[in-house]
């Protein structure tokens, strides 16, 4: 319930990850109710209300409550380093390595998050237009259903990647077990042979005493 009433922006101003991460800290009584500057001053008082705590302005260390924006590329500088892409939390930029990348305005929740990674600072955030200054309820929950679509991406492709690396690191382990065991082999070999010749030295100088 406290989660549906924030902006679905996961532009992580509040302090945590994203808007389900606050609104559980909410819950649970670990964080205020004035830290989401997406959600306003109009966000606050709902917050308040449903929680029965008092209203508090929001907090200026978390930003500001401003218009909807919406991050625009600048595609003659873009370098297709897909860094921008790796940030957004709603899929709302397109592009492959080394190919101009854009951004889809009607979906772009205005966290920022794409600005700062760009090597080449080709990113702004802009005033919305058009349709696109209204971000609603709805538009929140089509946010949520692409965020929470690409973390269960990004777990399955963390996972195949350790199914991956198992055979290999199994591998690798079989060649140090086995590398392992070659140098006590060695090590035993080489006590031996010191033992052979401390031995043929001893019997030698045996018989040079008894001869003299």
């Amino acid at each position: 319930m406290i989660d549906a009433l924030l902006p679905q922006t996961q532009c992580a101003r509040c302090g945590f990850e994203g808007c389900g991460p606050y609104a559980a800290a909410l819950e649970a009584g670990r964080a205020d109710i004035n830290r989401c500057p997406p959600g306003g001053d109009a966000g606050i008082r709902r917050l308040a209300a449903l929680l029965g705590r008092p209203y508090r302005p929001l907090d200026p260390e978390c930003g500001i409550e401003r218009p909807h924006h919406v991050a625009c590329i600048d595609e003659a500088r873009c370098i297709g380093c897909t860094l921008c892409i790796q940030a957004c939390p709603v899929d709302a930029i397109l592009g492959a390595p080394k190919q101009m990348h854009t951004v889809l305005a009607d979906l772009c929740s205005g966290c920022d998050l794409c600005v700062a990674p760009c090597p080449v600072d080709c990113i702004a955030m802009l005033p919305a237009t058009g349709a696109d200054t209204v971000w609603d309820s709805e538009r929140a929950r089509a946010a949520r259903q692409r965020f929470e679509a690409r973390k269960l991406r990004q777990s399955r492709d963390t996972a195949g990647v350790e199914i991956e690396q198992r055979p290999a690191k199994a591998a690798a382990d079989r060649l140090t077990g086995a590398e392992s065991d070659k140098h006590a082999a060695i090590q035993a070999a080489i006590q031996r042979a010191s033992a052979r010749r401390a031995a043929v030295n001893g019997a030698a100088n045996s018989r040079q005493r008894k001869s003299s």
